[in-house]
């Protein structure tokens, strides 16, 4: 099969196989993936911060015990 063989039935196929999504579901499907993007982000953002003061005062109280 040569490359041109293989373009051209790549350009069939995506043309007329391919069943592509609506306007509206990409617009719906792009609202949840936002959302659920924002929701994992003020999640992580939330652990890390807790993480964050949780060794800060670990290391804290190890340092007091060493001075």
């Amino acid at each position: 099969m040569s490359v041109a063989n293989f373009i051209k039935g790549s350009y069939h196929e995506f043309k007329d196989k391919v069943e592509w999504p609506k306007w509206p579901e990409l617009q719906s499907s792009t609202i949840v993936i936002t959302v659920a993007t924002i929701i994992l982000a003020i999640f992580v953002f939330g652990v890390d911060e807790l993480f964050s003061k949780a060794i800060k005062n670990i290391i804290d109280l190890l340092s007091g015990l060493f001075i």
